[in-house]
């Protein structure tokens, strides 16, 4: 058990998890909808598909495209988190960037075709790691839109897409046998993605920082990737101090086993659900 410079103490061993649970279609209207909770921090997850690709899109485009939103909802922290009715803000900017260039690195933007996803991330409640969190959640509802797209015929692969003239004739979508949906939804998102907080408190490194870490962490970073244990992004700080070469390589080796253990989480809570 650790004691921090807050007096505060935890009982998870440094390299420990928080628990994870995910309920699948919790509002039913998205396409796919998930809460995600690590912890206590609680994400719910919505992808919406839009209308139309954004107006900068070519009108014969082939490929798609992902975007994502993010909001601290007001209950989510100890002191009522103001609605950012005007816009969102720096912090909240930077975040939905990084969800959305996450997302959009792992998922190939051809196979998906000309389709428009939103992926929405709402903290109900906050105790530290939210972006993360988004990210891992987002990944699950992103994969489980994706596999109702193509068992509905609108996600198909580029050979079995319909011409203007087609659409015009009544073309009704073909319908994949159950190997060639998996396969498809594989090449569209090949790999699953997830992200993990990692920090250093004085000379140990520990696993996914809930508020207390935090806030005691000298070096905290975030970490994504790929479940094939590429990396999409890396953001570390020195909290008023700074770290060495192997500190560095210390965090990284402690997030890639986090990553590991949320891709077999994930992989898990999407087995068979359709």
């Amino acid at each position: 058990m650790a004691k921090f410079k807050t007096d505060i103490e935890t009982d998870r061993a440094k390299n420990e998890m928080r628990n994870i649970e995910v309920e699948i279609d919790f509002t039913p209207n998205a396409l796919a909808s998930i809460l995600y909770r690590q912890g206590n921090t609680h994400i719910l997850c919505c992808v919406t598909k839009e209308a139309r690709l954004p107006g900068w899109f070519p009108r014969d485009a082939s490929k798609g495209w992902v975007h994502a939103e993010y909001s601290l909802l007001p209950g989510s922290t100890d002191s009522r988190f103001r609605r950012e009715r005007r816009g969102a803000k720096g912090r909240t900017q930077e975040i939905e960037r990084l969800v959305a260039r996450s997302l959009r690195g792992a998922i190939d933007l051809e196979a998906l075709g000309p389709i428009a996803l939103t992926v929405d991330c709402d903290v109900l409640n906050a105790d530290g790691g939210t972006r993360c969190a988004s990210i891992t959640a987002a990944n699950i509802a992103l994969r489980l839109a994706v596999r109702r797209l193509i068992a509905s015929g609108d996600c198909l692969p580029i050979d079995l897409r319909p011409s203007r003239e087609d659409r015009e004739n009544g073309w009704t979508p073909p319908e994949l046998t159950p190997t060639e949906a998996r396969n498809h939804e594989n090449k569209v998102i090949p790999h699953d993605l997830s992200a993990i907080s990692v920090g250093l408190i004085g000379e140990d490194v520990y696993l996914d920082l809930d508020y207390i870490l935090d806030s005691n962490a000298d070096v905290d970073m975030n970490v994504v990737g790929t479940a094939d244990g590429k990396f999409v992004e890396v953001q570390g700080t020195g909290e008023e101090s700074t770290f060495s070469y192997d500190e560095l390589q210390s965090l990284i080796d402690m997030a890639r086993n986090g990553l590991a253990q949320l891709a077999e989480v994930q992989a898990a809570v999407l087995d068979d659900i359709e």
